[in-house]
């Protein structure tokens, strides 16, 4: 158990932490737009193709329930190969994290803040992000209990708040499959798929410490269903008060729904809440995927403390997240375009390939 700490979560905490992490930036950036009205559509089938990945995910900790992805890597494809493999994800839970950090500061700048430098912006969240690891996943946890809640809160009153406003035209989202099922599959097949949903292959790193492992799948599963619900019901109510066109024109499709909120003439300026609920979901995304990093990094190169790595690695990530794309509209055109050259063998090819092997080596195991 090497790089391991000794706690503990249980399934509530693992199921909030999953859920923080799905909505995390998914609900900022103009998701599936290129599906036009049909991006709530495009949504909802990655989320259900990205249950069956989870059941892959789940079924190989189900083979390894106290080894880490690091370690059942090795055991399932050898020394050399195991670690490479599992050097290869290291790196991309990096780049995973350093994506992110680029979408909070990119999101403080164009809000808040335009005239300070994205450095300073990302470093202080990834110190804040440092903080908190060094403290464990207990911490990170139980965090993420009492922030979720707050996050909920808003979440409700500001859907209550668009409602109430009268922003709402559902004709936006009509025609339906306009130009058939094929344009929208293919939108899930290139970007839903993986962002958000299997994205969350990194808590593969964080279910040996689950405190019921028998509640590993249903929780993976229902934190998946809910986010995905809650993604599809912010699609819909973006495309309904914004329409297709300023949808996928705006940088952040919801901040500019929740900016034409005008309930009689008062309430106005909602925007700082929505910060506050977003902040909070990419502080969790960051978190998990850092830690990973960390844990994962220890793991592999036998480190006894990992707290200690956190510093090193949050800096890497901190320059990465500027180094990573020269403006906003390259970022997010690396994500669209490059991206999933590097998720559909990570998510898709890979794991069913170490399921396959992990069932053969075990086959013994199960005639006895």
């Amino acid at each position: 158990m090497n790089g391991m700490e000794k706690a503990k979560i249980s399934a509530n905490q693992l199921f909030i932490l999953m859920v923080l992490f799905e909505l995390g930036t998914a609900m900022l950036v103009p998701l599936a737009m290129r599906a036009k009205q049909d991006a709530w559509l495009a949504i909802l089938l990655g989320m259900i193709g990205s249950l069956v990945l989870f059941l892959v995910y789940y079924k190989l900790y189900w083979y390894y329930p106290n080894l880490l992805p690091t370690e059942y890597m090795q055991k399932i494809l050898g020394k050399v190969m195991g670690t490479l493999l599992a050097f290869i994800y290291i790196l991309y839970f990096m780049y995973d994290a350093s994506r992110v950090l680029r979408d909070f500061g990119e999101m403080l700048l164009t809000f808040a803040y335009p005239e300070t430098p994205l450095f300073i912006g990302n470093g202080l969240l990834i110190l804040v992000i440092i903080y908190t690891i060094r403290k464990g996943i207990e911490v990170i946890a139980r965090s993420g209990e009492l922030l979720f809640t707050f996050m909920y809160i808003l979440a409700v009153s500001g859907f209550i708040l668009i409602m109430g406003s009268g922003l709402i035209d559902f004709t936006n989202l009509q025609p339906v499959l306009e130009e058939g099922l094929i344009p929208t599959l293919k939108v899930t097949l290139s970007e839903t798929l993986y962002f958000p949903f299997t994205e969350a292959i990194v808590f593969t790193m964080i279910l040996p410490y689950l405190n019921e492992p028998k509640k590993a799948k249903v929780t993976m599963l229902c934190a998946t269903g809910l986010s995905g619900i809650n993604l599809v019901i912010t699609m819909i109510i973006n495309v309904s008060v914004l329409g297709v066109d300023l949808t996928a024109r705006s940088q952040f499709p919801l901040l500019s729904t929740v900016q034409s909120i005008q309930v009689a003439d008062f309430l106005e300026r909602l925007d700082v809440f929505f910060m506050f609920a977003m902040v909070i979901g990419i502080f969790f995304k960051i978190s998990v995927l850092v830690y990973a990093v960390v844990i994962g990094t220890a793991n592999l190169f036998k480190i006894k403390s990992p707290s200690r790595l956190s510093y090193p690695l949050g800096i890497v990530i901190l320059f990465l997240s500027t180094i990573i794309a020269s403006n906003f509209q390259e970022h997010l055109y690396e994500g669209l375009k490059i991206a999933p050259f590097i998720h559909i063998p990570l998510f898709i090819i890979i794991p069913p390939l170490l399921l396959l092997i992990a069932f053969l080596k075990n086959r013994k195991k199960q005639r006895e």
